[in-house]
């Protein structure tokens, strides 16, 4: 057994849009993803998250499911919509009051709550979304009131997840809302994210100098297929132009100067004072990694010979999480590091058994902790991980299609049946180690 650092925190991961459902319901305003899935052709078999995992009327019993997997802490996000339907002015205090009962039974099953503010579901009502600056400043309000409301009992406070999503596949590649395709829009939109991120670390702060805040980063290392100049170059200039564009400004206070200059007319509007209000001081650092990108003859290799694959077509490729975490831990001054979300979506079903039998998925986790604690035991300051996902969900424009859950939701019932990679991760949690 290889166990783990006394006090690793061992958790898993959701978002507001992807289980919640309710999606109209008790004063919720509409988010661009409500939008987005009821525009037709946008997501994959016409599906939405109006009901998800209903775990707006279900949470009880997914708080229970939680203190079955045995897990110590969970990452969840607030629906801004839900507590904010116009995202600024009036506050709904059902939503608030639904994440207040949801605090308290975590901490009442001695669950650790994590809260994210801002996992993609925008208030629809605000004009411009984040192509708009001054939605930072209305985000910043959010946050503050998130913050005065549940740090009483809430201690760790996530601003945004994965910002790089947001921007890119929202705003240049058009496939999550709101569907937009332009790399201007897309570059501007990154910075005011980041800006909104330094703004709203500001605004908490302020009403609770005592809470841990930071960002989760979605992070695809770029390995080289033959060790050769060409192929580091375009290695490089993939950090650069993806994570860097993120992480630089974060922890360095500049973008990446190279990326910089290779936008062109792209740039962003900068305004003075952005990039020291960006570089707000970390508490911690989120890392969510998921697999890498291959180059050889400046080209992606997919698909790599002799690899596995998920559900998505992302290579099964634990080791790149090694290196990801080595290279950011020397070159960068970082705080402490949690993975806030890892999985792999396979093509789970339920057996005549009645149980959901997933040993690609158990096989993935446990070739990525192993990853982990040999990071860890190199020097790299990690406290904690969060698989995704607690439960399966709406995989965004892929609909239901796409199942990342420790444990199995029968949409049609709402029945809940732990998959063995689940009971695997419950024995991890229980032995602080892995486990065969």
């Amino acid at each position: 057994m290889t166990l783990f650092p006394k006090g690793f925190l061992w958790g898993a991961a959701t978002a507001a849009y992807q289980i919640e459902g309710a999606w109209n319901e008790d004063g919720k305003g509409e988010s661009i993803w409500d939008r987005f899935s009821h525009t037709p052709g946008k997501i994959a078999n016409g599906d939405t998250g109006d009901v998800a995992c209903d775990h707006y009327h279900r949470w009880r019993d997914d708080v229970a499911l939680m203190q079955q997997l045995g897990l110590k802490g969970y990452r969840f996000s607030i629906s801004w919509p839900r507590v904010m339907p116009l995202g600024r002015g009036p506050v709904n205090p059902a939503g608030l009051d639904f994440y207040d009962r949801l605090v308290d039974a975590l901490l009442e099953a001695k669950i650790q709550p994590f809260a994210t503010l801002y996992h993609w579901d925008l208030p629809q009502a605000l004009d411009g979304g984040w192509a708009n600056r001054d939605v930072c400043g209305h985000f910043a309000d959010y946050a503050a009131l998130m913050v005065r409301r549940l740090s009483d009992r809430v201690k760790h406070w996530t601003t945004l997840n994965e910002p790089a999503v947001v921007a890119i596949h929202a705003h240049r590649d058009g496939q999550h809302a709101p569907g937009i395709q332009n790399e201007k829009i897309a570059r501007q939109v990154a910075h005011h994210l980041l800006v909104a991120h330094g703004r709203a670390m500001q605004a908490m702060r302020a009403a609770n100098p005592q809470i841990q805040a930071g960002i989760a980063l979605n992070m695809w290392p770029t390995d080289v297929a033959t060790d050769t100049p060409e192929n580091h170059a375009e290695a490089d200039r993939a950090w650069q132009q993806d994570e860097g564009w993120f992480i630089d400004p974060l922890l360095r206070g500049c973008y990446p100067p190279a990326a910089w200059q290779a936008l062109g007319a792209n740039v962003p509007e900068v305004q003075p004072g952005d990039m020291a209000l960006i570089a707000q001081r970390l508490d911690f650092i989120g890392v969510n990694y998921y697999s890498r990108r291959l180059v050889e003859n400046g080209a992606r290799v997919s698909p790599v010979p002799g690899s596995d694959y998920t559900e998505m077509g992302w290579e099964v490729h634990a080791p790149a999480l090694g290196r990801l975490l080595a290279r950011i831990n020397h070159e960068y001054r970082l705080p402490p590091i949690y993975i806030t979300e890892n999985g792999a979506a396979f093509r789970d079903e339920v057996s005549a058994d009645g149980q959901v039998h997933d040993p690609e998925r158990l096989s993935y986790l446990r070739e990525h902790l192993a990853e982990l604690q040999r990071a860890i035991e190199s020097g790299v300051d990690v406290r904690g991980y969060f698989a995704w996902s607690l439960l399966d969900n709406f995989e965004w424009a892929h609909g239901y299609s796409k199942r990342f859950g420790l444990t199995y939701v029968d949409y049609a019932t709402q029945r809940r049946i732990i998959k063995d990679s689940g009971k695997w991760y419950a024995r991890v949690i229980a032995h602080n180690g892995l486990v065969e």
